[in-house]
């Protein structure tokens, strides 16, 4: 099935051959969609403008709200799931937004699968996180503001995901960028967290310049922003000017790899775990990075008519799958090897969405499995946290699996998932994009897969080595003090923070399977990326599956023996090889930045300030002094003295009368 807005862009009578229609206008409770915005946006507003007087009840408003737009979502499913597949398209306008000059924009909602998906993504595992937070935040002063900026960043990530067009999206991209730095920096009082939130701020404003420049390229080609009108006319345009559609496909991907933290914008989310740990749970692991999947995704008609871009975000995501992971095997605080992890899965679903038409669904299907184990390692690392006096750091914890029992359960089962362990949600999610990357065919799908298998191998290493070093051996704690002089005394966390982490423990086992067999996502998505196709690679799937087990049993038995049979050192080495160098120098992420962007950046910055102030202020300023100095001179021909007048005047004379006979004599 071709999704029904791309109709117009097939060839000429192809979109009235298969007989597709137009999107139809949302009714019954689908008229309710509003509501899914304006929910967290009312809690956003009452909890940041009501004061003081609502820090006893702030965080009970910050999770109503959100459970609010979750059973919305809920309903708004239901009843679009009852619909025929050729009417699971519908919008819902709200007003006329603005105008300018030819442009005028709407603010409506676009109700499809794919949006629908993603609302009960952020707002089913955004309750969990809220929920979770009233036990984690339970002793910060400012626990109303900190719910308050969670509902706004639900509120952004609903626009984001629900506008008509791509306006709205970008509006919703800036309020997720917004209210990311707020989450991100919430502990200003800490130098790395405020610096992690302007890093974070201004890396995803590279990217979203990648954007901003891609839709004024629409509108300029096109004449609309609307989701409907562009993929209408893209088609058109492809004939016309294929390289305009390859350059609208790089921009929007420069936007989504600066928000979904792909090469060569990826070194602000690791920096980013400075932020409280549901921040890194709901931003880092189940929503914001996913928006540049959703870009893509959504975007897949312009994707469509370019090889070349689906190319470049392929290589993309190739690419940074194998960087995070190679930063991920070295670094000792726990919240940075998941946050590397993360960086690596959403390569996989950049590499998915960019093989094609046909397997768009593959990266939607990881992104949900994703959102479950991630949410949940997060929120398991989060409990950790809490129990070992907010301390990170890997090598003071060890043998905790005693200690905290129900968080080591839930833990594994998230690691078991990610690593692709089979039967759970990442064995069913990961795998088939392998296939889809062999797939490819030639020596493009032979470099893609094998990106993607040695992914799945070094996965297996750094989460294997993050469990050996937190949760078995020498109990190292017990003789050592946290880093603010305390003792540790290791302890479970209340209900209130280990009941989401069970019940996202429970999607991380079933979610994949629930989501794959007998491709139920795939199909429930086909009105809005096209009818899935099973990948054919040119070897067997049950070999590439095989192969891809027996790397991830190489990379657990290799955490094994270079870490579980070792002891832990508590101090780190002043010198390793140059392999591990490389990992904990961040797989030179931010080496890239530095080299490519902040230095020259600098360099560019002094010589703009030396061309101020010796060129511009130079010549301004010496114009000045001239005048001053001429002014000066002349100043002291009027002293005052009659004599002096006298001997000018008579001087001018003599000078008139030798001009006058030189000009008669000649």
């Amino acid at each position: 099935m071709t999704p029904v807005w791309a109709a117009a862009a097939l060839a000429p009578g192809e979109g009235a051959a298969a007989g597709l229609t137009d999107p139809g206008t949302a009714t019954g409770a689908g008229s309710l969609a509003w509501l899914l915005i304006a929910l967290p946006l009312a809690g956003c507003i009452v909890l940041l403008v009501g004061g003081r007087a609502l820090d006893r009840v702030g965080h009970l408003v910050g999770c109503a709200t959100v459970v609010a737009a979750f059973v919305v979502g809920l309903v708004v499913f239901f009843s679009t799931t009852s619909s025929g597949a050729d009417a699971r398209i519908s919008t819902l306008h709200l007003w006329n937004w603005f105008s300018a000059g030819s442009m005028t924009v709407d603010l409506g909602l676009w109700l499809d699968p794919l949006s629908l998906t993603f609302v009960l993504l952020i707002t089913g595992v955004g309750s969990l996180i809220h929920v979770y937070s009233i036990g984690y935040m339970a002793h910060d002063a400012e626990r109303r503001k900190f719910f308050g900026y969670l509902n706004l960043f639900v509120a952004a990530m609903l626009l984001l995901v629900l506008g008509d067009n791509f306006v709205s999206l970008y509006f919703g991209w800036e309020g997720v960028g917004l209210a990311s730095y707020l989450l991100i920096g919430f502990w200003s009082d800490r130098p790395s967290a405020a610096t992690a939130a302007k890093k974070a701020f201004l890396m995803n404003r590279v990217g979203d310049v990648g954007l901003a420049l891609g839709i004024f390229l629409l509108f300029r080609e096109l004449g609309t922003v609307t989701y409907a009108g562009v993929f209408a006319g893209i088609g058109r345009l492809a004939e016309q000017s294929p390289a305009t559609v390859t350059a609208i496909a790089l921009l929007l991907l420069l936007g989504a790899c600066g928000k979904s933290g792909q090469v060569p914008l990826q070194a602000w989310l690791p920096d980013a775990m400075e932020g409280p740990t549901p921040v890194s749970a709901l931003i880092h692991a189940a929503t914001m990075v996913t928006a540049g999947v959703y870009l893509i995704a959504r975007s897949n008609p312009i994707y469509d008519l370019t090889s070349t871009g689906r190319l470049v975000v392929t290589i993309v995501g190739a690419v940074t799958l194998l960087l995070g992971c190679v930063a991920g095997c070295a670094k000792d605080d726990i919240k940075k090897v998941l946050a590397y992890s993360t960086v690596s899965q959403i390569g996989y679903m950049f590499l998915a969405v960019g093989l094609g038409a046909n397997v768009y669904a593959l990266g939607i299907l990881h992104l949900l499995t994703h959102g479950f184990f991630k949410a949940g390692l997060f929120l398991g690392a989060g409990s950790v946290m809490h129990a070992m006096n907010d301390d990170v750091d890997m090598r003071r914890f060890g043998g905790l699996w005693r200690r905290m029992p129900i968080t080591f359960v839930t833990f594994a089962l998230g690691y078991l998932a990610l690593i692709g362990f089979p039967l759970l949600s990442g064995y069913f999610s990961k795998d088939p994009i392998i296939e889809a990357a062999f797939a490819a065919g030639g020596v493009r799908g032979a470099l893609l897969g094998g990106a993607a298998l040695l992914g799945a191998g070094l996965t297996a290493f750094y989460m294997t080595r993050l469990m050996i070093m937190t949760f078995f051996g020498e109990s190292r704690w017990e003789h050592l003090t946290a880093p603010d002089g305390r003792a540790y005394h290791p302890h479970e966390s209340p209900a209130v923070m280990t009941g989401p982490m069970i019940v996202l423990a429970i999607g991380s086992v079933g979610a994949g399977a629930f989501l794959a067999l007998g491709h139920r996502l795939a199909n429930w998505l086909a009105p809005s990326l096209g009818a899935f196709e099973e990948p054919e690679p040119p070897i067997s799937a049950t070999l590439i599956t095989i192969a891809t087990l027996v790397l991830i049993a190489v990379g657990v038995v290799l955490a094994y023996l270079f870490v579980g049979r070792r002891p832990v050192p508590v101090e780190r080495p002043a010198r390793v090889n140059p392999m591990i160098a490389f990992a904990r120098a961040d797989a030179g992420g931010n080496a890239v930045n530095e080299t490519l962007v902040a230095r020259p950046g600098m360099v560019l910055g002094r010589l703009l300030v030396a061309t101020d102030a010796r060129g511009v202020d130079g010549l301004v300023n010496g114009t000045a002094g001239g005048l001053a100095a001429l002014s000066g001179g002349w100043r002291r021909w009027q002293n005052g003295f009659v004599r002096s007048y006298a001997l000018s005047m008579l001087s001018g004379t003599l000078v008139v009368a030798v001009a006058l006979l030189l000009v008669r004599s000649s």
